[in-house]
C-alpha cells in the first residue's frame, strides 16, 4: 500500500478535534511557507545587490584614481591604490589590469579568512575617452551568509509562533465544535446502559437544533423503555403464577396416574392369573376361544400401563445403563421372535435382516426402544411391512427401523416424541390402533440415557423411517447378553415343573392371592398365602422348613412394606435366609418408591404379571439362589 493510502488511514484515526486542529494548521503552515518564502527571496536578492553596487562604487574610486598613474605606469603608485582599495570594507581583492589583460597591481586582504566573494569589473578611462585599463574588485558576500542565517532564525521563530497562535485557535474551535458531539456520544451509551441520557442545549444553532432532538427522542425512548419494563414485569409475575399452577396440575397428575395406575393394576394383575388359570386344562374350543379374547384385552392395558411404568422408572432416575459388547444379531433375532406373529396376525411382513455387527450398549434399553419403535411401526402399518436393519457409519453402528404406514405430516414430526402427543391414526382402527403416546418418548428419553441420538424421517401414505444411532464394538467371542443369557429353563414355555418348590405368596388383595395360588398350584408348587406381616410371620412359626420361595407385594395393608416383610421373615428364628428367593410384585409407579424397590437390591416385578414372566422370573431367581448355594 503506498504512502497516500498510509496517510489517510492514519489520519481516520484521529478524533474529531485532531482532524480540526490538523485541518487549521496545515494550510496555516503552507500560507507562512509560501509568504516567507517569497519575502526572503526578495530580501536576499536586496543585500546581494547591495554588495553588488558598493563593489561597483570602489571598482570606480580605484579606476578613477588608477587613470593618471596608469598614463605613467608608475607601478607603485598602483599598487598603493590597491592596497587603498581593499583596506574598504568586505573587498577581499583589488587588482589592476592594463589594457592587454596584464595584472599591473594585486591586493589581497590578509586581517580575515576569505569566502565566497562577488566580483565586479570597472573599466579605466582616459582623457580622451579610451579604455586604458581595467579594475576588479571581490567583495566578500559573508553579509549575505550572516542575513540568510538570520532570515532562517527569524522564519523558523515566525513560523512556530504562528504555528502554536493558529494552532490553539484551531484547538479551542475543535473543541466547542468536538464538545457537544462526545458530549452526545457519552449520552448515546448512557442511554444504552438504561441511564438518563439527557444534555445540555448549547453551542451553535445547529448544534442546539440536534441536542433539542436527542433530548426529545431520549426521553421517548426512556417512556418506551419504562412501558415495556413494566409489561415484561407483568407478563413474567404471570408467567411464573401459570408456571406454578402447571407445576402444581403436573405433581397433581403424576400423583392422580401413580394412584390410578396402582389402583387399577390390582384387578388387572388378578384378571390376568385367572385367565390363565381358566385356561389350563380347559379343551373347549369356545371357552379357549373366549379366554383367548379376554387374554387380548388383558395383554392391550398391560401395554398402555407398561408404557406409563416405563415412563415412571425413567422419572425416577432409577435406570442406568449397564454398559456391554454385544452381537447386534441375538437382540435382532428377539425382535424377530417376539413380533413376527404379531406381523402375520396383520398380514404383515417382518424383515430383520442378519448383521455381524457388534454395539457397546445397554441390551436391555436398547431393546426397549426397538421394541417400542417396531411395535409404533406394526401399529400403524395397513400394508407391506416392516423393515429392521443395521449398518456401519464413520465410528457408529445406525439401526435403521422402517415401515410402509400412513406416514407422519411434517407438522407432527417435530413433536411425535413428546408425552401423550399422538397423531390421527388413519386406515386401520383396530382395538389396539392407539397407545397414550408415550412409546415415543420413551424411546427419546432412553436414548438421552445411552448418549445418543433418534433420527426420524417420513412421508405421509409413503412410510417412516427412525435411525438409531449406537457405538460400534469390536466382535468378541463373549456369552450372549440380555435374555439369551438367563440360566437354563428361564425363558420359554417349556421350563421345567415348579414340583416340590415350596412358594409363599404376600398381597393384600384376596383376588391377587387366589390367583397366584390357582396359576402356582397349576405349575406343581406347594403354596402358602398371607395377607398380612403377622399372617405371614404365623405360618413361619408353623412350617417346618423355610419356602423356597418368596413372592411380595411391595404395598400392604396399613401402610406395611414388602420389603419390611422380608426382613421380618429373615429376623425371625424360623424364618428365610440366603437359600430362599426373593421376588416382589408391585403396581407403584411413584418416582419415591421405585427407587426404594431399585435400591433394595431384591428383584422386582410391575403388574400386571403375565404368568409367562411371572414363571421366567421365578425360575431365574430359584438358578441364581441354587447356584449362589453351590
Amino acid at each position: 500500500m503506498n504512502w497516500p493510502f498510509r496517510a489517510l488511514r492514519l489520519l481516520m484515526r484521529l478524533t474529531l478535534a485532531q482532524q480540526l486542529v490538523l485541518l487549521a494548521l496545515l494550510p496555516a503552515m503552507v500560507a507562512t511557507l509560501g509568504a516567507i518564502a517569497v519575502l526572503t527571496r526578495q530580501h536576499l536578492a536586496s543585500v546581494t545587490e547591495l554588495m553588488r553596487a558598493n563593489a561597483q562604487t570602489v571598482a570606480l574610486q580605484v579606476a578613477t584614481v588608477a587613470q593618471i598613474q596608469l598614463h605613467s605606469m608608475d607601478r607603485r603608485a598602483l599598487q598603493r591604490t590597491a592596497q587603498s582599495g581593499s583596506y574598504q570594507p568586505h573587498v577581499q581583492q583589488v587588482q589592476i589590469w592594463s589594457e592587454d589583460g596584464e595584472i599591473l597591481a594585486n591586493s589581497e586582504t590578509t586581517d580575515r579568512e576569505r569566502s565566497e566573494g562577488l566580483q565586479v569589473v570597472a573599466p579605466i578611462i582616459g582623457d580622451d575617452g579610451k579604455h586604458t585599463g581595467k579594475v576588479m574588485v571581490e567583495i566578500s558576500l559573508d553579509a549575505v551568509q550572516r542575513a540568510k542565517r538570520s532570515v532562517w532564525i527569524n522564519v523558523v521563530l515566525v513560523l512556530a509562533a504562528s504555528l502554536v497562535g493558529v494552532g490553539l485557535a484551531g484547538w479551542w474551535a475543535a473543541r466547542r465544535i468536538s464538545a457537544p458531539i462526545r458530549a452526545l456520544g457519552e449520552a448515546v451509551d448512557r442511554l444504552g446502559a438504561g441511564e438518563d441520557a439527557q444534555v445540555a442545549v448549547q453551542g451553535t444553532a445547529e448544534v442546539r437544533h440536534l441536542q433539542h432532538g436527542f433530548n426529545e427522542a431520549a426521553r421517548a425512548l426512556s417512556e418506551s423503555r419504562g412501558e415495556l419494563e413494566s409489561r415484561i414485569a407483568n407478563a413474567t409475575a404471570e408467567l411464573a403464577s401459570k408456571n406454578q399452577q402447571l407445576e402444581v396440575a403436573s405433581q397433581a397428575k403424576t400423583r392422580l396416574l401413580a394412584a390410578a395406575s396402582h389402583d387399577l393394576r390390582q384387578p388387572l394383575h388378578a384378571l390376568t392369573l385367572f385367565s390363565d388359570g381358566l385356561a389350563n386344562g380347559e379343551t373347549d374350543p369356545v371357552r379357549l376361544q373366549r379366554i383367548g379374547h379376554i387374554r387380548e384385552c388383558v395383554e392391550s392395558l398391560d401395554r398402555l400401563f407398561s408404557e406409563l411404568l416405563n415412563l415412571s422408572q425413567l422419572d425416577a432416575g432409577v435406570l442406568q445403563p449397564q454398559w456391554a459388547d454385544f452381537a447386534l444379531d441375538h437382540l435382532f433375532d428377539e425382535i424377530s421372535r417376539n413380533f413376527r406373529p404379531v406381523a402375520e396376525q396383520q398380514n404383515l411382513r417382518l424383515v430383520v435382516r442378519k448383521t455381524e455387527l457388534w454395539v457397546r450398549s445397554d441390551y436391555v434399553m436398547l431393546s426397549r426402544i426397538l421394541n417400542n419403535l417396531v411395535s409404533n411401526s406394526l401399529r400403524h402399518t395397513t400394508e407391506g411391512g416392516v423393515l429392521i436393519g443395521a449398518r456401519r457409519r464413520g465410528r457408529g453402528i445406525r439401526i435403521d427401523v422402517v415401515d410402509t404406514g400412513v406416514g407422519i405430516a411434517a407438522h407432527h414430526q417435530s413433536r411425535v416424541f413428546e408425552e401423550f402427543y399422538q397423531v390421527e391414526p388413519h386406515g386401520r382402527q383396530g382395538r389396539d390402533a392407539r397407545g397414550m403416546g408415550l412409546g415415543l418418548a420413551t424411546v427419546q428419553r432412553l436414548a438421552a440415557l445411552l448418549n445418543t441420538r433418534v433420527e426420524l424421517s417420513s412421508q405421509p401414505h409413503k412410510g417412516t423411517c427412525v435411525r438409531v444411532m449406537a457405538r460400534a464394538a469390536e466382535p468378541a467371542a463373549a456369552a450372549p447378553v440380555g435374555p439369551a443369557a438367563l440360566p437354563h429353563g428361564a425363558g420359554g414355555e417349556d421350563e421345567a415343573s415348579l414340583r416340590g418348590v415350596r412358594v409363599l405368596v404376600i398381597d393384600d388383595e384376596r383376588t391377587i392371592l387366589e390367583g397366584l395360588q390357582v396359576v402356582l398350584s397349576n405349575w406343581g408348587a406347594e403354596v402358602m398365602a398371607a395377607q398380612t406381616r403377622n399372617e405371614a410371620l404365623a405360618l413361619a412359626d408353623e412350617w417346618d422348613r423355610p419356602p423356597d420361595l418368596v413372592v411380595s407385594d411391595l404395598l400392604l395393608q396399613g401402610g406395611d412394606n414388602g420389603l419390611d416383610v422380608l426382613a421380618a421373615l429373615e429376623r425371625h428364628p424360623r424364618g428365610i435366609g440366603e437359600a430362599t428367593a426373593r421376588l416382589l410384585v408391585t403396581g407403584e409407579t411413584k418416582p419415591d418408591r421405585l427407587r426404594e424397590v431399585a435400591n433394595s437390591g431384591v428383584a422386582v416385578l410391575y403388574k400386571p404379571v403375565s404368568p409367562k414372566l411371572l414363571r421366567q422370573a421365578i425360575n431365574a431367581q430359584l438358578a441364581a439362589v441354587r447356584q449362589a448355594v453351590l
